[in-house]
């Protein structure tokens, strides 16, 4: 396992369970896009309109485009740098966070780089802005957004591993590697704005709304994911509410005793006490029927 400190690599990260499936799905919905392109290419183009992200057709309730877009592929270099770089960079964060929680943050790199995407598109419609040149009509597809995002996850946690940039004969640590495909992306998203360019940047927007909400997710969200911060969050509104009843019903009650005459106590917890200090029967517990 690498270390956050000065480190070199030279072999082959392992090729995890979360990795493999990926790679396995991705793979095989690039096969089968050639073979329909080749045998039945209007079916394709039908798979392709319902699958790849569309802003236009998300907003208006076609949401599983969020995470579809990103198992299509157009080309064959496109697949081959995201399954290698998927595999590169999220083996390590794997081996690191477990099945659950990377697929966790890939799904939400992938889904938050369709939202920034969604939202570029529709700021390109807005009166004195539109040298965007983006429209919502303008369909995205690939796992770019979620492996950027896995990029700078692996340049925030191990930013000083190095990797041989083959084939080229140097090392180069992986914040300067991961900084240049970001500038390079940042570029592309510039460039594609010019005139005979619509809707080329629209990529790189994707790529870039994942690399932010991937540096979000390793510096701002707990370190056991979120799946853990949203549990932790509906429990403590359980036990809020559980604690409003409590009270409410020890208010109640003892509404009910005084109208018959006998006073009982209630702390702010809503545990009875005694009037007199003694705790009830020897047992600091509150009665069965305070819940």
């Amino acid at each position: 396992m690498p270390s956050r400190g000065y480190t070199m690599t030279l072999g082959f990260p392992p090729f995890t369970r979360a990795i493999k499936w990926l790679v396995i799905i991705n793979t095989a919905v690039y096969l089968l896009r050639l073979l329909m392109i080749a045998f039945a290419a209007g079916t394709w183009g039908t798979i392709e309109a319902l699958t790849a992200l569309t802003p236009l057709a998300v907003v208006h309730g076609w949401i599983w485009q969020l995470v579809t877009y990103s198992f299509v592929h157009v080309g064959l270099f496109h697949i081959a740098f995201n399954m290698l770089t998927l595999w590169m960079f999220g083996a390590q964060l794997e081996t690191d966070w477990g099945f659950n929680r990377f697929l966790e943050f890939y799904f939400y790199c992938v889904v938050c780089a369709a939202l920034v995407t969604i939202a570029i598109a529709y700021l390109g419609t807005v009166p004195g802005v539109t040298f965007l040149g983006i429209s919502p009509l303008t369909p995205t597809v690939g796992a770019s957004g979620g492996i950027f995002g896995v990029m700078v996850a692996f340049a925030v946690l191990y930013g000083n591993q190095e990797f041989m940039l083959f084939p080229l004969p140097f090392m180069i640590r992986a914040k300067y590697l991961v900084g240049i495909l970001i500038l390079i992306a940042l570029a592309g998203a510039f460039q594609g704005l010019g005139p005979g360019h619509r809707g080329q940047s629209v990529a790189y927007f994707a790529h870039l709304g994942g690399a932010l909400f991937g540096y979000l997710y390793v510096k701002f969200l707990p370190r056991q994911g979120l799946t853990y911060a949203f549990s932790e969050h509906y429990f403590g509104m359980r036990n809020s509410y559980y604690r409003w009843k409590r009270r409410r019903a020890a208010r109640k009650f003892q509404v009910y005793m005084r109208r018959h005459g006998r006073d009982v106590y209630f702390d702010e917890h809503g545990n009875y006490r005694d009037p007199d200090g003694k705790k009830p029967d020897g047992d600091s517990k509150s009665p069965p029927w305070v819940n």
